[in-house]
């Protein structure tokens, strides 16, 4: 099978619409019912499983079922409550100290805007990018996470020097220059979805790819 020798910016709209051809429904894969919540989804996930986050949340939520309940609550049983995500202690640190500086200078309310979230404990860019996409419905960014660095490297759509030292912000920088405005969110979602169902770490199933042909680093 003959790959299709293209430019990156060329061929980001058949990388989109192949991968959105099979997963139609993809999304942030954390359970929340709010924009708080999936604020502490997202900062639980880190070095974690969103399949592990969300056998967590539940009883977590329960408990916790205000902004105010998690700023209040009693620092060691937070930590009890999460300590299968990993990072436990820092976690709640976080997520008690955000609690308690949305209530204070943003009236309760998960800010909208993405310098007001970095200015949040636990909330850097990337899980800025998910509660804006996600939460608010406003594409400011290209979440950039592990699955994001590898395939994209695979895709050779970013700068191979971007890729082997991780630098997330030049990752994003460069995928917001070829992918249009109005596919940041999706294309986050797609290539989270690919990487865990298809181009696996440790087993990418090339053959299985509907991008294949679109992909330098496929073995076809």
């Amino acid at each position: 099978m003959k790959k299709l020798e293209l430019a990156p910016k060329e061929r980001i709209l058949g990388i989109i619409k192949g991968l959105h051809k099979i997963y139609p429904d993809a999304r942030v894969e954390l359970n929340f019912s709010n924009v708080w919540e999936l604020m502490v989804a997202v900062i639980l996930s880190a070095q974690c499983t969103d399949v592990r986050v969300n056998k967590v949340t539940p009883e977590l939520f329960e408990k916790y079922s205000t902004i105010e309940s998690f700023a209040h609550a009693k620092a060691s049983e937070l930590e009890q409550k999460i300590y299968s995500t990993g990072f436990y202690r820092n976690k709640a640190k976080n997520i008690q100290a955000a609690a308690r500086k949305i209530i204070a200078e943003f009236k309760g309310k998960v800010p909208s805007i993405m310098e007001e979230l970095l200015t949040l404990p636990g909330v850097a860019r990337k899980t800025a990018n998910v509660i804006l996409s996600s939460g608010f419905g406003k594409d400011c960014g290209i979440v950039v996470d592990t699955h994001m660095i590898r395939i994209c490297g695979l895709l050779e759509l970013v700068s191979p020097q971007a890729v082997k030292t991780k630098n997330a912000v030049q990752i994003e920088k460069e995928l917001m220059e070829i992918v249009p405005k109005k596919y940041w969110g999706l294309f986050s979602h797609l290539i989270v979805w690919h990487g865990r169902r298809v181009c696996i770490a440790r087993r990418p199933q090339c053959e299985k790819c509907v991008i294949n042909q679109l992909c330098p680093g496929a073995i076809i």
